[in-house]
């Protein structure tokens, strides 16, 4: 056994020592001239002054050409409506996956409620026909009836925020329509004490 531990570790000393070794040239090989790296071919600057010539277009790279001008705007167009859009349609994604964890952890009752609330919109739908302006009005508001019953507080809050706006809307569309009014129909010789008349 002692032998054999004095093969595998004799050359794996000799790995860690450090040798220097000299070359010395033969005794019949002529000397020979160093060479510059300027002089290697490979270094050497080609006499005179370069100049940059651009090759002629082909028949293809013109079309190519033409046709980038072409959809340049559609290009940029697409780039600004899709920057304008992901936005939006990652919030709608967020907002689908949160509805999607809410309907799987859903509190109790919700379901039943959910149908209530639909089953009120389809007896609207059944009682509006005959009429584009009840098929707008009635199936929304007997879903708003039901889904005040189930949730008062909600419902509250709703009412306020939408009859505020609903007086804000009218109120703006009252100014408009005077507006017009007073611009297209009335007339100058109409009215009264403007000055300038005696």
């Amino acid at each position: 056994m002692f032998k054999v531990i004095q093969r595998s570790v004799g050359p794996a000393s000799l790995s860690l020592l450090t040798f220097k070794v000299y070359a010395a040239p033969k005794k019949d090989s002529p000397p020979k001239n160093s060479v510059k790296v300027d002089e290697l071919s490979l270094y050497s600057v080609p006499e005179g002054q370069l100049k940059y010539v651009e090759e002629a277009r082909s028949q293809l790279e013109e079309r190519i050409s033409q046709l980038r001008h072409y959809c340049e705007p559609y290009t940029t167009w697409c780039q600004e409506t899709y920057s304008q859009t992901k936005p939006k349609m990652q919030n709608l994604v967020q907002w689908g996956l949160d509805s999607y964890d809410y309907l799987q952890n859903a509190p109790p009752g919700f379901f039943p409620r959910l149908g209530v609330i639909g089953f009120a919109g389809l007896i609207g739908l059944l009682l509006a026909r005959g009429s584009k302006i009840k098929k707008l009005v009635y199936p929304p508001g007997f879903m708003g009836l039901a889904g005040s019953l189930y949730y008062p507080q909600q419902a509250i809050v709703f009412a306020q925020v939408s009859g505020e706006r609903l007086y804000d809307w009218g109120l703006r569309g009252y100014i408009v329509i005077e507006d017009l009014w007073k611009e297209n129909f009335q007339k100058p010789g109409n009215v009264k004490n403007s000055p300038g008349t005696k």
